[in-house]
């Protein structure tokens, strides 16, 4: 491991790496060395080594893998959490197992995840370097700010009982009044990243069963994600939540999250009907979903009836959208620092005088009733 001194002032980020595999270990290190602004303070080789390492090292951001013999990731990040939290980055691979194990882990508290290299090409393992080296770096902004959400109760908010009313169920016909969704009703577009899944858990188990608008939301996960986040989330909220598909009718009482490694879009189908449009262009752009592409739809579609809110998440994803709904007259939110997990996106959005609003997260539901 190389010198805490970097070619800087500041203090490098300390990273406890975490891997039951010495080729990973010695692969995750490097990549976050190669960073200056990095230093890797130890590794350990499985949960117990990671809990009494993350005592005795105090690292800033803890990476964790997940499938590890004895204490796997989701064990050691349950008592790291419990008993001295910290920033940890999860270390997943990308499969359906592997997406609900990283879902499991960010109900624990984990900041965010990334994709573990299974393949031995160098190149295909390089891949992952700016990704991995810029989360934890984000990451590392969250130290004092990252709280264990309780297993098993979701993202921190307490299931719904079976019986609880519902303002829509899956199939069904539309609410009553919902005949104006598109011609008089509102939208809430809603864009996140990084801290974007607990954020999101706050607001919609916060708005009531009979929320007068449509929602739509990019939180950028990649495809296998998506879809068992968006049950997760259906569990926990009186809204009826869903994986976007395409056609979709935009109504009230419906939640649409974009699905992972497609643009959403809203698109009118006739004078009251506006629908959902799905594609796997990515137009040069970083992220599939975008934030942009979804927000910039609605400003199109809605005019001063779309609703903008911005939250957590690293990058600024979701600044051209927002200022294309302001600039059709509708109405723009943005999470305030304090209760961000990674302040990057509401920041781009606030410094560039797109927002009519910084909320705190815990009064966003709140305020999204008022603006309706």
């Amino acid at each position: 491991m190389r010198p805490s001194d970097t070619d800087n002032d500041a203090t490098p980020i300390r990273v406890l790496v975490v891997d039951d595999s010495a080729f990973m270990r010695k692969t995750l290190s490097a990549m976050l060395e190669r960073d200056p602004r990095l230093c890797v303070v130890g590794t350990a080789r499985n949960g117990m080594e990671a809990i009494q390492k993350a005592v005795e090292l105090k690292p800033d951001v803890v990476t964790m893998d997940i499938e590890m013999p004895g204490m796997n990731g989701l064990e050691a990040l349950g008592r790291i959490m419990t008993t001295a939290p910290l920033p940890v980055v999860m270390v997943s691979s990308l499969t359906e197992d592997g997406a609900k194990a990283t879902l499991d882990a960010l109900e624990l508290g984990a900041v965010d995840y990334v994709f573990k290299p299974l393949s031995a090409i160098v190149s295909q393992r390089l891949d992952i370097q700016p990704e991995l080296v810029a989360k934890v770096i984000a990451a590392a902004t969250a130290k004092g700010k990252v709280k264990r959400a309780g297993r098993g109760t979701g993202f921190g908010v307490t299931p719904l009982a079976s019986s609880a009313p519902r303002s829509a169920t899956v199939g069904s016909r539309l609410p009553a009044g919902a005949d104006t969704a598109t011609r008089g009703g509102k939208v809430v577009a809603i864009g996140c990243s990084t801290g974007g899944p607990q954020a999101l858990t706050e607001i919609l188990s916060g708005l009531p069963e009979d929320f007068p608008a449509a929602v739509v939301i990019v939180q950028h996960m990649p495809k296998f994600f998506t879809k068992p986040f968006a049950e997760r989330m259906n569990q926990l909220c009186r809204l009826e939540v869903r994986e976007a598909s395409d056609g979709d009718l935009v109504q009230p009482g419906v939640v649409l999250i974009a699905p992972g490694g497609r643009q959403l879009r809203v698109a009118r189908r006739s004078a009251l009907d506006v629908h959902v449009s799905l594609s796997r262009d990515s137009e040069g752009l970083l992220h599939a979903p975008s934030v942009d592409v979804m927000m910039q739809s609605v400003a199109s579609v809605y005019g001063e009836r779309g609703i903008g809110v911005i939250l957590t998440g690293m990058g600024h994803d979701g600044l051209q959208g927002m200022r294309a709904i302001k600039g059709a007259k509708g109405r723009t939110l943005a999470q305030d620092e304090a209760s961000c997990v990674v302040y990057g996106m509401p920041k781009a959005v606030i410094e560039a005088g797109c927002a009519d609003k910084v909320v705190s997260l815990s009064h966003m539901a709140g305020e999204l009733v008022n603006v309706v």
